[in-house]
């Protein structure tokens, strides 16, 4: 009976985190609104954007502090939580009336909303399932893609029927509900302990200071950091880079948010996959590979629609595959146990690679120059990733 009720709580549970995933992932239709916030605000393009910097920065914040806050409430209260902090920052979203109150509100509120869900219910999904590491991230993670594709056109019908600030009620209470019923269906994962056919010293179950000492600590980290100021970057101002970089109309320019939400979601299920099947550090070097192509797509090819299209596919890819297979890159290198503590920290750099990549675009003025740093740093780490080795495991596991 107890085998019963433990396969049917962790499958509620994968089914509660899909839903969840879901609607949180619905932040990533962001650049849909920035014109029409920058006319209400009277403010410029590039400022209004910067609130996505923000809310990625946000959001990997509160992804770093879920974990604790998982051990003491639980993950059904925290994602409870998070679901009516992320209803309720889209609605005042809505009437915001300065530049101030759109970076606490979208930026803030909005991004450690969904930060706190993110993060600690894929973890938790993953623990209850550590035979298949790769495909329930997938799932999980392709549910978060996912959502960014299905609120797109959720949005948009929306801001053609119903205007600005009504979109933004009705993407809050959508969400709330989404978030708050997957929440109710979840259970927090047991502890993983070591099973019959492996000893105490063949674990991985590094603590977060244990793992902080390492050196491949920090080189995924740069890694991982890399790839979201990649994506993070142009998947906020990909209808801008379109307009005014490639110099295309607006229908065609927004068809790229559309492009990437498929190659984001296209991305998360084919890595995700095979990283069940190959060593999971050269799925990641194929990941780092789309992009370089994505980023030369931009920065040398002749600049048209199909450049555009073809840039802004692999770059929403590399970043789809990476934050579907790096939770499970991180359990590989310091364990399933401490999966949140550990990877949230790494997990900052999603919000901190957002942030530089829009810093440097404000500093020298345009596009380009947040290019040319993602190609260089996108070379550093393809070789970490082609030369990067499992640590020694901490003293205490050898003991």
């Amino acid at each position: 009976m107890t085998n019963q009720l433990s396969h049917r709580s962790r499958y509620w549970t994968l089914l509660g985190t899909i839903i969840t995933q879901f609607a949180l992932g619905s932040v990533y239709t962001w650049s849909l609104f920035n014109a029409q916030l920058a006319g209400k605000l009277s403010e410029p393009v590039s400022r209004v954007a910067f609130s996505f910097g923000i809310m990625s920065l946000a959001l990997a914040v509160a992804s770093s502090m879920a974990g604790k806050m998982q051990e003491r409430f639980g993950v059904r209260k925290v994602t409870l939580g998070a679901g009516i902090l992320l209803g309720a920052s889209l609605v005042l979203t809505a009437h915001a009336t300065n530049i101030w109150l759109l970076y606490i509100f979208a930026g803030l509120l909005i991004g450690f909303a969904d930060g706190t869900g993110y993060l600690m219910t894929l973890s938790n999904c993953v623990k209850f399932f550590p035979e298949r590491k790769g495909v329930i991230s997938a799932c999980a993670i392709g549910a978060y893609g996912l959502g960014s594709l299905g609120f797109k056109f959720i949005n948009m019908y929306f801001l053609e029927h119903n205007g600005l600030e009504s979109t933004f009620d009705y993407w809050g209470i959508i969400a709330m509900v989404m978030v708050v019923i997957g929440g109710l269906m979840m259970k927090d994962a047991p502890k993983q302990r070591v099973s019959a056919t492996e000893s105490a010293a063949d674990v991985r179950d590094f603590s977060l200071s244990q793992s902080m000492k390492c050196p491949q600590f920090w080189m995924l980290a740069l890694v991982f950091l890399t790839v979201c100021m990649s994506g993070l970057y142009v998947i906020g101002v990909a209808k801008d880079i379109g307009q005014g970089y490639v110099h295309l109309s607006l229908d065609v320019a927004a068809a790229g948010v559309a492009i990437i939400a498929v190659a984001n979601l296209g991305g998360r299920l084919v890595l995700g996959v095979l990283s069940d099947k190959i060593v999971r550090t050269k799925v990641i070097a194929i990941a780092l590979v789309v992009c370089l192509v994505g980023v030369c797509a931009l920065l040398f090819a002749h600049q048209s629609m199909l450049s555009f299209y073809i840039a802004v596919a692999c770059i929403a890819f590399s970043f789809g595959g990476t934050i579907t297979v790096f939770p499970s890159l991180v359990s590989d290198f310091f364990g399933l146990n401490n999966l949140t503590k550990n990877y949230g920290i790494i997990y900052l750099g999603f919000g901190i690679g957002s942030f530089i990549g829009s810093i440097v675009a404000s500093i020298f003025g345009g596009f380009i120059a947040t290019f040319y740093l993602m190609f260089g740093l996108l070379i550093v780490s393809l070789i970490i990733a082609l030369t990067i080795k499992l640590p020694q495991l901490p003293r205490s596991s050898l003991v």
